[in-house]
């Protein structure tokens, strides 16, 4: 397989010091906390597999020597005080300016060698996101049995509540293009970033392409940030708070239909007691039947409200690419991706391994 070149350029933004630098090509870039171990091959090895591509490597309030390592190995190295991989997410999204953009885990258990065929479509112009699938059935991956099982039991959750067939929502291997990475908004702060990416990339209409990679086991003295209970928990917040946002009738009509269903058998109790049974029993499941009717009506009355308002902030969102499409397009620049693709592959002088 060929090597995927990239173009750089080594001008600051606005000579801004200490920003990354201002560029086009390919980007790597790599959350680290805590990595000291892992985070100077990983960055070796990115660099041997994409020699013009620049390396950022952003550390997360390391306490160890991640961010020495990290630039004894070549990368440009910078700090996101606030604490969580969600938050170095959006930092390194907003920082870095690239055309491609290649996200990787530092604890080296993702292989290097696949990120060509993670490019591919981003670079093709067939895809906004590849991910890197670790649980595709053409992968080999070393899971922990506990994490492949919560692994299949998010992707279970999602598939179902969003109506899509994706093998892997989890995973931190991932290539974008530029469109994707500057006009995709994040809010989450921890490990709940990669449901948040995915789940908004399905539902504002970005193509994702999944690629098999091998996950491999950790090197020895490289231990996991994810708190299980914790971190599951905050993964199922994040899905259900995107599944109340971008469908929001789905939801709560949901939830309505629900409240409507439960009023039946207080009210079945109410209607069709004996006469001569106790009047307060009958008075009170009368109350609880007309409460939860019309709790249900309402959730319904603001599922609808909301789905209208959410159709709109579409459209509106939708005008918007449109706008930066041509103001991209305006000043010159290559609006279209498979153009900057084609620059991309024509800087990579045809090497290959």
């Amino acid at each position: 397989m060929s090597r995927t070149h990239a173009a750089e350029n080594a001008t600051r933004a606005g000579g801004a010091a200490g920003a990354p630098a201002a560029g086009r090509g390919v980007a790597v870039i790599i959350p680290c906390y805590n990595e000291e171990p892992t985070v100077a091959r990983v960055v070796g090895r990115f660099r041997a597999e994409l020699p013009l591509a620049r390396v950022y490597v952003f550390d997360n309030n390391s306490t160890d020597r991640t961010a020495v390592e990290a630039r004894r190995a070549g990368a440009e190295v910078f700090t996101e005080r606030r604490q969580g991989k969600g938050y170095v997410v959006q930092s390194m999204f907003r920082q870095v300016d690239a055309d491609f953009y290649v996200m990787v885990d530092g604890d080296e258990t993702y292989p290097p060698e696949a990120v060509h065929a993670l490019l591919a479509p981003v670079l093709a112009g067939e895809a906004d996101m590849t991910i890197g699938s670790r649980l595709h059935s053409a992968s080999r991956s070393q899971f922990r049995r506990r994490n492949r099982l919560a692994n299949r039991l998010v992707r279970s959750t999602l598939n179902f509540i969003f109506r899509v067939r994706l093998t892997d929502i989890l995973s931190g291997y991932r290539a974008f293009n530029r469109e994707f990475v500057k006009g995709l908004p994040l809010f989450g702060g921890g490990f709940e970033i990669e449901t948040e990416l995915t789940i908004k990339a399905v539902e504002r209409g970005y193509r994702l392409v999944e690629v098999p990679v091998d996950l491999t086991h950790r090197p020895e003295g490289s231990h996991s940030k994810i708190q299980f209970m914790r971190d599951g928990f905050l993964i199922l917040n994040t899905t259900l708070a995107l599944f109340r946002d971008y469908k929001p009738l789905t939801f709560f009509g949901g939830v309505g239909l629900l409240l409507m269903l439960s009023a039946c058998a207080p009210g079945a109790i109410a209607l069709f007691d004996l006469p001569d049974a106790n009047a307060a029993p009958r008075l009170t499941a009368a109350v609880l039947a007309v409460g939860l009717f019309v709790c249900g009506l309402l959730a319904l009355t603001a599922g609808l409200i909301l789905h209208s308002i959410a159709r709109r902030s579409q459209e509106f969102e939708y005008h918007m690419r449109v706008l930066a499409d041509e103001l991209r397009a305006g000043r010159g620049a290559p609006a279209d991706a498979e153009a900057r693709a084609a620059a991309a592959a024509r800087d990579a002088g045809g090497a290959g391994r």
